[in-house]
């Protein structure tokens, strides 16, 4: 299965933290001030994306209980209708992948 492109923004972001980490923690021996103040910089800006993850992911979790919400309104409200988009649905699958 193919990512979306905002599933493949957060792996790509989790990729970057991993990373940085290593980095933060391979440099940890090192001394210098240039060294000690990239570091630092490197661990901020770690820490405020982990922050924008997380709320991120709070605001996805949110949007899809929302809809689901919404399904479950229609569905309950129109038993008839959701029954009958769902039988032309896989009347639809089975057609095309009968035809492979």
């Amino acid at each position: 299965m193919e990512q979306t492109g905002s599933d493949q923004v957060v792996e790509d972001l989790r990729n970057l933290a991993s990373n940085t980490e290593a980095l933060v923690a391979a440099t940890a021996g090192q001394g210098g001030e240039k060294i000690q103040q990239l570091r630092s910089r490197a661990e901020d800006s770690l820490r405020e994306a982990r922050l924008r993850l997380l709320e991120a992911g709070v605001r996805m979790e949110g949007r899809m209980r929302s809809g689901a919400r919404v399904v479950d309104a229609y569905v309950h409200d129109r038993p008839w209708h959701s029954l009958g988009i769902v039988a032309g649905a896989a009347f639809l699958i089975g057609y095309v992948l009968g035809r492979r």
